[in-house]
């Protein structure tokens, strides 16, 4: 709904007033935080890993008290009025809590009791928010079965069963496909229409850009409040599109970061996209020949600019990796007819792709569509029931030891040791891959200062905020300098600085000859690969660049389709094919 289009009689329906929160002696987790929430609106709170926006939201529901100031939700103050507070509002936590042993409806049932539902008022209440979220199908459904969209849909669908006044949702779209992120937000575009107010709490930016008004934090402080477009509006005339870029892009890219006056870039297919800064003209000298033109500013360019600028184009880590010589033309990694079966489920069939070195391939499509079960297979983790899959020329069946000293591997949840250290964790990986002596020193030490992991060896991996936690991922799946490296989900919830700060180092790494095979939900990064294939229902629906991708759905209407248009085109193009 348009601002034009909102009731003039906005209601207010939770009030932050110099909100103070520390835990323990460190600098505060929130520093004297106000704002308003406003029912009928969707109020984004926005911030990297670490901002504050998870205890902002535990404040809001009087599961935690401020240190000072004061939290008002519905007219009730935290402090005397918690219960009623609770009693009133819908709260969906980061990790919500699904009990992945019982069914759909064995989940439903049980939070209607923890929730009080009358049980004369349940079975309209089950038919609505079945309905709803189009989970009618999948009530018998072990919840621990479902994908990552459908969990977020049925977490909602539980937070939902007493219709609250305000609904709190803590980072819902983390994990989740471009499909299901879309039906999120049309479900909760439909909770607005009805009054009710909704806080949701993201790193990523697109998301923020479709609120209505937004709370922008980092490290605890307020740093904008108010509609995005009106900190968007700060770069205007700063964003620009370089396209014809000879070369490789990359590198280009680089040398454009390391510009004066340059605060951003990204590249987008064959094009880069470059923020600059207010009341600089760089020279874009490493521009050459392209043709720079303007470009739409977005809310993430803003918020970059806001905070200093990007990181960079420089990577240590690819400064200290040793150039991989081109011996040949040979693929670096392959996958032949891969299929994959479990009983009479087909997870994933005849998937088929090679990828020459140094360059960079996405695996796309929604959860559950056979990415992970492919990616497996070609890290040597996930036995193929037919096909072969070869890494660095090693066939993954007959020499899977030998092919595993040459890939890294970053899995899509934090896999390291949570218990142990983070130079224990790094001493241990190093050992995995077969570094010993000074080797092993040399590169530990190395990586510790790279990721910025110095002054926490001590800490246990598990205490670690989630964008150290991926840079330790990542420093573990390089410690070997491997030939390729398999990314899954490599920076999923993780801010758009750190996200940054990742891909100059894998852009880097690629330049020096390094093999990257990456999936990803966010169809930026999909940007960043050379060729893509998409997988759906378990075979592969569409394969090339970017670019070609996106061109087969450029119309009179949308004479620029973004990446995501292009995604969900394909997947529904390809649900009618099956439907017919």
């Amino acid at each position: 709904m348009s601002n034009s289009e909102k009731p003039r009689d906005i209601v207010e329906l939770g009030r932050l007033t110099d909100v103070t929160k520390r835990f323990g002696t460190a600098k505060p987790a929130l520093d004297a935080i106000s704002g308003s929430i406003r029912g009928g609106e969707i109020t984004g709170l926005v911030g990297p890993d670490g901002a504050g926006k998870t205890t902002l939201i535990r404040l809001m529901t009087g599961l935690m008290l401020p240190d000072s100031g004061t939290v008002e939700v519905l007219g009730f103050g935290t402090r005397d009025r918690a219960a009623d507070i609770q009693a009133a509002i819908g709260y969906m936590p980061q990790r919500f809590g699904l009990y992945e042993d019982l069914s759909v409806q064995e989940n439903l049932d049980l939070y209607a009791d923890l929730r009080g539902l009358p049980k004369s008022e349940r079975a309209a209440a089950f038919d609505e928010l079945l309905t709803f979220t189009d989970l009618k199908r999948f009530t018998g459904r072990l919840a621990g079965k479902l994908s990552g969209g459908m969990k977020q849909k049925l977490g909602l669908a539980c937070a939902l069963l007493k219709k609250p006044r305000l609904l709190l949702l803590d980072e819902p779209g983390v994990g989740v496909d471009p499909i299901s992120r879309r039906d999120l937000w049309k479900m909760v575009e439909n909770l607005k229409q009805e009054g009710i107010g909704v806080v949701w709490s993201t790193a990523y930016l697109d998301e923020a850009e479709a609120c209505d008004r937004v709370l922008l934090m980092n490290e605890g402080r307020l740093l904008f409040s108010g509609e995005p477009k009106e900190l968007t509006r700060r770069v205007e005339g700063r964003v620009s599109r370089l396209t014809g870029v000879l070369g490789r892009r990359r590198q280009f890219l680089a040398k454009l970061l390391d510009e004066e006056g340059v605060v951003d870039g990204v590249i987008q297919g064959e094009a880069i996209r470059l923020v600059t800064a207010e009341g600089r003209e760089p020279s874009f000298a490493a521009a050459g020949a392209a043709t720079i033109s303007p470009a739409e500013p977005r809310f993430e360019d803003a918020f970059i600019d806001m905070l200093g600028g990007g990181p960079g184009g420089r990577s240590r880590l690819a400064e200290a990796q040793e150039a991989l010589a081109r011996k040949d033309d040979k693929p670096v990694i392959e996958a032949k007819g891969l299929t994959k079966r479990f009983g009479d489920f087909t997870a994933a069939e005849n998937i088929t792709f090679e990828i020459p070195r140094g360059q960079i391939f996405g695996l796309l499509g929604p959860n559950g569509a056979g990415k992970s079960t492919t990616f497996k297979m070609l890290c040597g983790l996930l036995k193929p029931t037919s096909g072969e899959g070869r890494v660095a020329g090693f066939d993954l069946r007959r020499d899977a030891a030998e092919a595993r000293n040459h890939l890294g591997y970053m899995a899509q949840k934090f896999s390291l040791y949570g218990d142990l250290s983070v130079a224990q964790n790094l001493q241990f990986f190093a050992g995995v891959y077969g570094l010993t002596g000074s080797r092993k020193r040399e590169r530990t030490q190395l990586m510790a200062s790279i990721f910025d992991l110095e002054s926490r060896l001590t800490m246990s991996a598990k205490d670690l905020p989630l964008g150290l936690k991926q840079r330790l991922a990542l420093a573990c799946a390089v410690m070997h300098e491997p030939e390729a490296l398999f990314l899954d989900e490599p920076t999923s919830g993780v801010d758009p600085v750190t996200r940054r700060e990742f891909w100059t180092h894998i852009n880097a790494l690629v330049e020096k000859g390094v093999t990257v095979l990456v999936t990803t939900h966010f169809m930026d990064e999909a940007e960043y690969c050379d060729r893509i294939s998409l997988i759906y229902r378990g075979r592969s629906i569409a394969l090339g660049s970017p670019d070609e991708l996106k061109a087969k759905f450029i119309t009179a209407d949308n004479p620029d389709p973004t990446m995501e248009d292009a995604f969900i085109a394909l997947v529904q193009a390809s649900q009618e094919r099956i439907a017919a």
